[in-house]
């Protein structure tokens, strides 16, 4: 073990002060040497890396030891434990000049609060200094895969610098808040989730949970890209900004397909307009009425990213962007899984795996975000070959931690796709079943809609076919 001899107060980098406090250090330790009784105040925000000075650092560590496996301290034991690691030279004289200056242990807090800040301003500039390298360096590295990198350093050096918040909670807190929601709901001035005004479904969830991730899995053409862009405008005409990811179609296709989901309002008025017309020519009255729903439209707070390919770094550094122009974002929608491109170091990993890491950093996503992620999946070729085709959870594809990561698992079934001719018979076509699963704050159970396919519209089926 070196032997160097530091002087007490030295720093690195020694020419930018505000990257370290070396008085704010010594008063720390000064503290608490003299009043050991107080560690119980500090200890649990304080770390070795929030001193600069390598000598007050090796301090640290030795009452950091000491109070972990003996639960107190004192200056004897402070000194032989530094003697016994043999820290530095002189153990005793840096003791001394540490203690022999009296310093209130009023200090103790705000010492701590300065050490904390040095350490947030130097974990930035060693982020600045990161991107620096990684910027400089020369690779085939896209622009925006340097942006989302970017964004990801400083986002984890400031959760670094600040995350050792006290994260014990007194239970007065919890249900005061509890209590204040409770009576939000009562009085009609917020429900417990976001509803996606699916009565049917709102039932089931009572809406989707800030910081939950649902899973919306089905078969190609079961609708479930059409059911999350409803989910979508319904919640942005509440004014709520909702955020897409769409990884397959680009941001026109989506846009028509939201079109055509409203332009279904108008088949009970003397212009309907059917999707054939809105697709090739219509008459100066249809035209009208189109230009109507695109004027309703054109001022829902949606935003779509429709650049294919993304990883998971990449759909969390845009969403943390919209998230900061857009505070009150309320819903994110993924479409879909299996289209987000896995990381480069990923290609020795079993691919389960990988897409449950990837299942993971979304949630944690939701979590950071406080709102709810609609993630799309598909189903694996499995459901075909039984008798029963309704999907279950070992259908997820490349299920690995899917499930387990999910809050809520919703899959989608079509009795007509599978049986058509048995369905016009019984009068079920269109029909879906929205099967909820898994949810971990609510039952399991179905709902049932109807889906007009030629608009992507999913509307509530009448009270007698619910009932059937």
């Amino acid at each position: 073990m070196s032997t160097e001899v530091v002087p007490v107060g030295e720093a690195w980098p020694p020419q930018r002060g505000r990257l370290s406090d070396p008085e704010a250090e010594r008063r720390v330790l000064g503290i608490l040497i003299q009043y050991p009784e107080l560690i119980d105040s500090v200890i649990d925000r304080l770390r070795p890396h929030h001193f600069q000075d390598r000598t007050t650092r090796k301090v640290f560590d030795a009452i950091l030891s000491l109070y972990t496996s003996h639960g107190r301290i004192s200056y004897s034991r402070v000194y032989d434990q530094l003697r016994k690691e043999r820290a530095f030279p002189d153990i005793e004289r840096v003791l001394l000049e540490l203690t022999e200056s009296f310093t209130s242990p009023g200090e103790l807090e705000p010492s701590t609060e300065l050490l904390m800040a040095a350490y947030a301003r130097r974990r930035l500039w060693e982020a600045a200094q990161a991107i620096q390298q990684m910027v400089l360096e020369e690779t085939e590295t896209s622009v925006a895969e340097y942006q989302a990198r970017a964004q990801e350093i400083i986002f984890e050096a400031s959760q670094e610098a600040t995350g050792l918040e006290d994260e014990v909670k007194d239970l007065v807190d919890i249900l005061g808040r509890c209590y204040v929601r409770l009576t939000e709901r009562r009085e009609g001035k917020q429900s417990y989730g976001l509803l996606v005004r699916f009565p049917a479904i709102d039932y089931l969830t009572t809406g989707f949970k800030p910081k939950d991730l649902i899973i919306l899995a089905a078969r190609p053409s079961m609708g479930k890209t059409a059911l999350a862009l409803n989910f979508a405008v319904n919640v942005a005409k509440r004014k709520i900004p909702v955020l897409i990811f769409s990884l397959e179609m680009d941001d026109e296709q989506i846009g028509d397909r939201i079109v055509l989901s409203e332009l279904f309002r108008l088949q009970q008025t003397d212009t309907p307009v059917s999707s054939m017309e809105y697709a090739t020519r219509m008459d100066d009255a249809k035209f009208a009425a189109t230009q109507s729903i695109f004027n309703e439209l054109y001022h829902l707070p949606i935003m779509v990213v429709d650049r294919r390919g993304l990883t998971t770094a990449e759909i969390r550094a845009k969403a943390r962007k919209v998230k900061a122009q857009y505070p009150d974002l309320g819903l994110i929608i993924i479409d879909y899984l299996q289209l987000i491109r896995p990381p480069r170091e990923s290609s020795t990993k079993n691919w389960a795996l990988v897409v449950g890491d990837m299942v993971r950093e979304i949630r944690d996503l939701a979590g950071e975000l406080d709102l709810p992620i609609i993630l799309l999946s598909q189903l694996n070729r499995g459901v075909e070959a039984r008798e029963n085709k309704r999907p279950v959870m070992s259908d997820l594809r490349d299920s690995g931690n899917i499930e387990e990561f999910a809050d809520v698992v919703m899959f989608l079934y079509r009795d007509d796709y599978y049986y058509p001719e048995r369905a016009k018979q019984e009068g079920t076509e269109g029909e879906v079943e929205v099967i909820i699963a898994k949810q971990r704050k609510g039952p399991t159970g179905s709902a049932k809609l109807r889906f007009i396919r030629e608009f992507t519209r999913f509307i509530e089926l009448a009270p007698e076919e619910a009932a059937r």
